[in-house]
């Protein structure tokens, strides 16, 4: 394992297609959404924040997730790159829907609650592509907390 300290234009890429949609998103929240984030799980709540912390922080300045060489191992940031693909699919999808909390956690290829799981998976081969366990952990951490309020959100609706 060697992580390296340095910017990383590939963790800024992948930050940006997800904090892109949530702005837009921002302005176009399902109408009931306010009456379900009261009832979140505060210690779910706690796991994605400090997961949405320190993913967006290890993106940015660790080197490791840049492109060096083509092998194997760029499969993992291939796919990852893939699913954020399918990230911003799931936000069109979305923004073209009757923008409903059933539309908010609808899943997409059959992958549950698309808005969370696609980018949690997609940090998750991010750091093992990169070899950095620190967002290998942070990714898990925000996965345990952003799906779980997905997933308890999903049922609510």
């Amino acid at each position: 394992m060697n992580i390296h300290f340095g910017f990383s234009y590939v963790g800024l890429i992948f930050l940006l297609m997800l904090i892109v949609p949530n702005l837009i998103w921002s302005k176009n929240k399902p109408l009931d959404y306010d009456k379900y984030i009261r009832n979140e799980n505060k210690i779910l709540r706690l796991f994605e924040r400090i997961g949405e912390i320190s993913v967006t922080f290890i993106s940015l300045v660790f080197s490791d997730f840049n492109i060096n060489k083509i092998s194997n191992e760029s499969m993992l940031l291939l796919i990852s790159f893939i699913l954020m693909i399918l990230y911003e699919i799931y936000w069109i999808k979305y923004f073209k829907s009757k923008k409903e909390m059933k539309d908010m956690y609808s899943s997409l290829l059959g992958i549950p609650v698309a808005g969370a799981t696609l980018p949690v998976v997609s940090f998750l081969l991010l750091g093992i592509y990169g070899k950095n366990i620190f967002l290998v952990i942070a990714t898990l951490i925000l996965g345990i907390g952003h799906i779980g309020i997905h997933l308890h959100h999903r049922k609510e609706v």
